[in-house]
């Protein structure tokens, strides 16, 4: 069930969830035309909605700035994410602005082709996308000379994942639709120079592309009147775990953990994770943070553990996930997950010393700044929080006396 809440902006109603018709934003865009889009989305401030935060119009400005005669626009619905499902609905529910998106993106940057690269374990899905996209292409909505006197071709395809968390980062999903194993690519040269198969390359988020629409009818400005000065415009977060109304909610940048607690009626809460496995760990002193690139930026994943829930069974089920998910192509996170996963049964074996545990901690920052993508770079962060905010309940007795902890 979808629900949406505005609770504490300069404007409320919904943005994403609020009504849409199919290829109003299309129509909007070529009235506009391809530098007038691009002052849009620069005033909107949209930033990726997959987690990274990138601006959307600086990463379409750059593409659009190449001359190469062949450009992409993929769309990233390789929602890997542990706790995250808010992709899921749109694709569902909201094909119309997903779609609509990319066109516009297309228009935009130059581009003749989209891929949807989606999520293997979506493959029930595929068939309505499909369907979906041949119904445009029979209306004249999509595919060759669609809108006549603008020069703009543009058709989208549909590519199936293999269930690799690590293709969510875009160069491991360029890989991957190339045919070759997931792995990251070294940066520079970035996608929107060489991107898939050597072309100037536009990846965005599924729900970053849903909101493009929106924002070219209603106007940048209005965008940024919803959520904060950094954190512009409404987020799609996916609720889950120990609240009486799981979910996935739309919510202006800049709620509380507290406010959102309080909407889903969560009670004797322990600990909120914001960001999926790779996310961090708040206990109830944190509460008060607000969701926002400029303190707790997420993709979308919000998952709320109470009192009943053991904080180191969690953080053993996260480290044993990223375990699993590293590529193993660079060695800070193929040996430091490995090393942080041994960390945690030790302590689950009462054997290990505050010196071992606090090396550890070294051990992730040094991943945090050493790992080759996405995946090392955040998968120490629930190891960190969780032994940081969460003391008196791992260590126990144990702590007592001991220092530097």
């Amino acid at each position: 069930m979808i629900k949406t809440e505005t609770l504490r902006k300069k404007r409320s109603g919904p943005v994403l969830f609020s009504e849409y018709k199919q290829g109003e934003g299309v129509k909007k865009a070529l009235e506009l035309g391809r530098e007038n889009i691009l002052f849009e989305l620069k005033s909107s401030g949209l930033k990726g909605r997959g987690g990274a935060g990138f601006p959307t119009a600086t990463k379409w400005m750059l593409t659009a700035a190449s001359n190469s005669d062949k450009k992409f626009i993929v769309c990233n619905a390789d929602e890997g994410e542990p706790g995250t499902f808010k992709d899921r609905v749109l694709l569902l529910e909201y094909p119309e602005l997903v779609f609509d998106g990319m066109i516009i993106a297309g228009y935009t940057i130059g581009a003749k082709n989209g891929i949807l690269y989606l999520r293997g374990e979506y493959e029930y899905m595929l068939k309505s996308l499909e369907d979906y996209l041949e119904s445009l292409r029979m209306d004249n909505l999509l595919g060759e000379n669609i809108f006549a006197g603008k020069n703009f071709t543009f058709d989208i395809t549909i590519r199936l994942g293999s269930g690799a968390y690590v293709c969510g980062e875009e160069t491991a999903l360029i890989e991957s639709l190339e045919g070759y194993r997931g792995e990251p690519r070294n940066r520079p040269p970035y996608p929107v120079n060489t991107g898939f198969l050597g072309h100037p390359t536009v990846v965005n988020n599924v729900e970053t592309l849903a909101s493009v629409p929106h924002i070219l009818i209603k106007g940048g400005d209005w965008f940024r009147t919803h959520g904060t000065d950094k954190s512009t415009g409404s987020k799609l977060f996916s609720i889950s775990g120990d609240c009486k109304k799981p979910g996935v909610y739309e919510l202006p940048w800049g709620t509380s953990i507290n406010e959102l607690l309080n909407l889903v009626e969560a009670k004797n809460t322990k600990a909120v994770q914001v960001g999926g496995a790779s996310g961090i760990c708040l206990p109830k002193s944190q509460f008060n943070r607000v969701l926002g690139y400029e303190d707790a930026a997420t993709g979308g994943s919000i998952m709320i553990f109470n009192e009943s829930r053991n904080m180191l069974k969690i953080l053993k089920n996260f480290m044993e996930f990223f375990v699993e998910e590293s590529c193993g192509q660079c060695t800070p996170c193929r040996i430091g997950n490995i090393k942080l996963l041994e960390g945690v049964e030790k302590i689950e074996k009462d054997d290990f010393t505050f010196s071992y545990i606090n090396n550890l901690k070294e051990l992730g920052r040094t991943m945090q700044a050493a790992s080759k993508c996405g995946l090392g770079q955040s998968s120490p962060n629930s190891f960190i929080s969780i032994l940081d905010n969460f003391k008196d309940e791992i260590f126990g007795a144990k702590r007592k006396g001991e220092k530097n902890v």
